[in-house]
């Protein structure tokens, strides 16, 4: 391997630190726009929660709609810990939503209905792959983080 030549060596120790000044930089944006987040679903569950109070009544429509605050928060809090953003949890959201859509039923179309329910299937069919990808295809780093069974 050869050395850097004196003119080029300066340019290399600046191109390095540029480098690491931009790594800190997309870091501190990523924890701000995570509290911005966390805070904007904290703000916008509160304000839902209270909402319900003053109306006196939670239907099914409005548990759901507080899973998927939960489900969102919950992503949230793993990316912030893991900096993965687990899509299992948007697909859990999404099938949330979905059935929201079916609960209201009477508003949608026969084929509408169909519609949804089978593409409620498909996310749940997806997240089950998902998971079975996960467990059955494990990286190496993930099988280290694993305690270690010592029973036969």
């Amino acid at each position: 391997m050869s050395t850097l030549n004196e003119t080029e060596q300066p340019a290399a120790q600046a191109k390095n630190r540029a480098e690491r000044l931009g790594d800190r930089l997309v870091s501190a944006f990523q924890l701000v726009a995570l509290f911005v987040i966390g805070a904007a679903i904290f703000w916008s569950a509160a304000a839902f929660v209270l909402e319900m109070i003053a109306a006196r009544e939670a239907t099914l429509h409005d548990i759901l709609l507080l899973f998927i605050y939960l489900e969102l928060g919950a992503m949230v809090g793993i990316y912030f810990r893991t900096d993965e953003l687990p899509v299992e949890f948007l697909l859990y959201i999404t099938i949330t939503v979905m059935t929201r859509k079916l609960i209201s039923a009477e508003e949608l179309s026969e084929s509408r209905i169909l519609v949804t329910t089978g593409a409620v299937l498909i996310l749940a069919v997806a997240v089950l792959l998902l998971r079975y990808g996960a467990h059955r295809f494990q990286s190496s780093s993930s099988r280290a983080a694993e305690p270690i069974d010592l029973e036969p």
